[in-house]
Formats: structure tokens, sequence, C-alpha cells
């Protein structure tokens, strides 16, 4: 699609993405080890076809064997941008918003970085295994295995984006919770919004990221800065590049705070905006081509 000339992501192929991720014939957790391989197959596929350089990052975990997927774009050489989503999910639920949709994005993302005549540096698109718990805050994360990798190879890393939960939106009021209840009154209590977060301290990085997403964005951003105790504010992917010192951002629809099908059967495609999820991922792109 094409908005006043610029490519914008198409909610049909979010749409299809999501359909696929949620159909599988069981969850994709990590006891389903089919249905895991079926979303990470599709995954691969859809890279490869969007003109990613495609590999895969292998481990075994209670020895089952389980593989992040990972698509790469613009030149060979450079300090890169690592930008990615989980495709797993916690317990017995299809995982639409959770995280689905995060997934969803990274491979609209694909498609469009694919459009772009020349990138300005190198941008890794990896989708993570075993995010969810029981496995979550362990070396078995498949981020921790692919920040670990990147640390022990010595790789320059400009910066890492976390997807994590990017296509519930509620306009009504107290719709929106937050770790600490007097942050409503700074940040508002609708649930119509993309949210930045990262730690105090995390880098220019993250800074500049943040400041362009929301001047680029066309839907509400609000940026999010805590102490990294704060409740929510490590729990994605993000986390295990901060342990390697990397600068690292989350943008998400704020998970639990606002999505009360959080980690429950009822998180389908059917309470998700395809709209305002394409919005983000514009912001994305768009933010990812001016750094």
């Amino acid at each position: 699609m094409r908005t006043n000339g610029q490519t914008t992501a198409d909610t049909a192929r979010l749409r299809q993405h999501l359909v696929a991720l949620t159909t599988t014939p069981e969850p994709r957790n990590y006891l389903h080890e089919a249905s895991l391989n079926q979303a990470a197959d599709y995954i691969r596929r859809e890279l490869a076809a969007a003109g990613a350089r495609t590999s895969e990052q292998e481990y075994q975990v209670q020895g089952r064997r389980y593989r992040n997927i990972i698509g790469h774009f613009g030149p060979a050489q450079g300090p890169r941008v690592v930008v990615g989503a989980h495709y797993d999910v916690c317990g017995e639920q299809p995982g639409a918003d959770d995280n689905g949709t995060g997934v969803a994005a990274l491979l609209e993302l694909a498609r469009l970085l694919r459009q772009q005549p020349q990138l300005p540096y190198p941008i890794e698109l990896v989708a993570y295994t075993l995010e969810e718990p029981p496995f979550f805050r362990t070396k078995q994360m498949g981020s921790y295995v692919h920040a670990q990798s990147l640390h022990a190879a010595g790789v320059p890393v400009r910066g890492m984006v976390a997807l994590e939960m990017l296509g519930y939106y509620n306009d009504q009021p107290g719709s929106q919770q937050y770790p600490l209840g007097p942050l409503k009154w700074v940040y508002g209590s609708r649930g119509n919004y993309v949210t930045v977060a990262q730690k105090f301290g995390n880098g220019r990085f993250g800074r500049r990221f943040a400041r362009r997403y929301k001047a680029t964005a066309t839907l509400p951003v609000k940026r999010f800065n805590a102490p990294a105790w704060l409740p929510g504010i490590d729990f994605s992917d993000h986390l295990n590049y901060w342990h390697f010192g990397y600068a690292a951002v989350l943008l998400t629809d704020t998970a639990f705070y606002r999505n009360k099908s959080y980690h429950e059967p009822t998180d389908t495609l059917s309470r998700l905006d395809m709209r305002r999820l394409g919005l983000a991922v514009d912001a994305v792109l768009m933010t990812l081509l001016h750094p």
C-alpha cells in the first residue's frame, strides 16, 4: 500500500500472518515442538520472500530443539540494529496479541525494508523462541542466546528494539493501568497509545529512537523511562540485550496493563486493531530509515 508516495503497512498482510500463527494444530508453546516449528518455518519463508538473507540459530533445552529465525537486510558490515519479537506463547492459548502482533509486525517490516533502495546500516530481524515461562529470565530464552552470540563474536550493535504486543487498543477512560497508580495522571487513563519503554541510562540509541518514533508516528505515543526495577519495564526480550551492555527499547501496547486477555484463551485475533497495528509498523520503518 502507498499513501502520499510513502510505503505503508498492509493490514491484510498483518492479518494473514496472525491467522497463520494462531491456527497451528496446538498452541505454539515450548511443549508443542511441531507447532513451534510450523510457526518458525512460516516466519523463515516470509522473511525469505521479503528478500532477507535468512539463517537459523538452533539450540537445545531439556533434550528438545528450538530455533531463532533471523533475517538480514542492508549492508553486510557495520554496526547493526536488531529488531526482534518472540513467536512462542504462554500455555494453551492462541497468543494473538502476545506475541502474534509482534511477529506480524516484524514480517511486515521485512516486506517494507525490501522496498528501500539503500539502507543506511545493517538491520537484523530476529524471531525468538522461549521468551515465555518457564524460561523467562533464564539463559534458555532465544533472545539471550542471540544477544550472547553477538557479544561473544564482538559484533557492533547500535541498539535493539523489542516488538512486544502491539495490537490491542481501548479508547475508554480507565482502560489503561500502570505499575504505580499516580502514573495515570502523567500518561492518561485511555489505552489508546503505543509506548516506547526503556530504563534510565539506556544510552543514545534509546533516546533517539524514542524521540524519532514519537515524532513520526500517526497514532499516540508515550515515552516511558523508568528504573530497571519497575515492574513491566523489562518484561520482554530486550532485557537480555541490557544484560550484555547493548542499548535496547521495548515497543508495546503495555501488555497486561491494558489487555485483560493477556495469557488467556481469549487473546484472539478478533480483539485486535489492524489499523493501529499498521500505524505502529509504519513508524518503526520511518524511525529505522532516519537514525
